[in-house]
């Protein structure tokens, strides 16, 4: 449900369901925690998660839904092990993740969107948070993500409405980076693997860490954890690599 393709140090996460518009699964949600965790642990420089045919994600699989037999402790428990350890790995895997929406990204879809580092989508592209039209409410992060990003009265307006809206509206409310052509999607998300691959993997997960680390810490324990994190950079590799640069009037190379 997820294929798995590494080229150089940039490995592709894709759902692979076009016939259920990659619609979302307990299992894919496994085997995509499994597939992160892998990449985190590798010498892979980031990640791009995307899907095949014309979908990202539909969101979840109704059908599945329909199928299921369960206490709520079991939902729960379902849950608890499958869609919030995978916004949990999105969130704290050290390399950057990239969404390419190469197409709708609805319900599960957008939040899982909304949980990764940098979003570009194809400007055809529909998002919407559909929870609401089989009775449920926004998961996969998307209480905690959505209104971080677009602010609490749009987060209400999507999550209570269910309303779809296109890539430009994304953009515009800060949802996605970009919408761009769908036959330029591809060079742009090359673009900006090309501009990270200067920078240093290991800094740039420190950075990912203290952002969000920091969501709705108060001021003085977030200041605190910045110092944390700037001491173990100070004593980093690429601290070192990038003085050495700077002092000699060099582009720094990092490993």
């Amino acid at each position: 449900m997820v294929r798995v393709e590494t080229d150089g140090r940039v490995r592709t996460l894709s759902f692979d369901r076009p016939e259920a518009k990659n619609a979302f699964t307990a299992d894919a949600a496994t085997e995509l925690i499994g597939a992160l965790e892998a990449a985190g642990e590798s010498d892979v420089r980031a990640v791009v998660l995307t899907g095949d045919g014309d979908a990202f994600c539909a969101g979840g699989d109704i059908e599945a839904m329909a199928a299921r037999d369960e206490t709520p402790h079991e939902a729960f428990e379902r849950v608890q092990s499958t869609l919030s350890p995978l916004v949990e790995t999105l969130l704290t895997v050290p390399i950057p993740v990239i969404a390419k929406v190469n197409g709708d990204a609805v319900g599960a879809g957008t939040n899982v969107v909304a949980a990764c580092d940098f979003a570009y989508a194809d400007e055809e592209a529909r998002f919407g948070e559909l929870f609401g039209n089989v009775g449920l409410i926004p998961d996969s992060g998307g209480t905690f993500l959505l209104p971080a990003l677009v602010g609490l009265r749009t987060a209400k307006e999507l999550t209570m409405t269910g309303r779809i809206f296109d890539a430009a509206e994304a953009a515009e409310m800060d949802l996605i980076n970009r919408a761009v052509d769908g036959a330029d999607l591809d060079e742009t998300v090359e673009d900006l693997l090309e501009r990270l691959s200067r920078k240093p993997t290991e800094t740039l997960g420190l950075t990912k860490r203290g952002i969000h680390e920091n969501i709705g810490r108060p001021f003085r324990d977030a200041l605190e954890r910045e110092a944390y994190l700037q001491v173990l950079a100070y004593g980093s590799d690429p601290h070192e690599t990038g003085v050495d640069a700077f002092l000699n009037d060099e582009r720094p190379e990092f490993r």
